[in-house]
């Protein structure tokens, strides 16, 4: 009872970039069997889980465009997982199961286009 299990996934089971198909499709794996295993496990455990953007590992303290394309102004850091983490294995998130958490300064909430903001598409097909 009062059980909870956080899996950690990234945000780019949303998103992806070329030629990262096996990542982009583990990562998403997770966060489906983070849903399935609530619903197996429910009124046991509850099952969560976190997709983290960009999270800096290291002393790293980044600014300039690194920082100011994210909508938070910062890149994150591994307390801003750990204390998501804190909270869905507390009492206080006693309702919360199934979810899957996007902790990524808001970066997948963004739109950008050619053109936008200063920001120029420069590539070629994907394909």
């Amino acid at each position: 009872p009062g059980a909870a299990v956080v899996n950690i996934s990234s945000s780019r089971d949303r998103m992806s970039q070329p030629q990262t198909e096996s990542y982009t499709a583990a990562k998403g794996g997770i966060s489906a069997l983070t849903h399935a295993m609530a619903v197996s496990l429910a009124g046991k455990v509850r099952v969560n889980s976190i997709s983290p953007g960009w999270i800096e590992t290291d002393d790293t303290v980044w600014t300039g465009p690194d920082a100011d394309q994210q909508p938070a102004g910062r890149v994150g850091n591994p307390l801003d997982i750990a204390n998501m983490v804190l909270f869905l294995c507390s009492d206080k998130a006693g309702f919360i199961t199934g979810e899957n958490i996007c902790i990524d300064g808001g970066m997948t909430r963004q739109m950008i286009y050619h053109n936008d903001f200063g920001w120029t598409f420069q590539g070629g097909s994907n394909a």
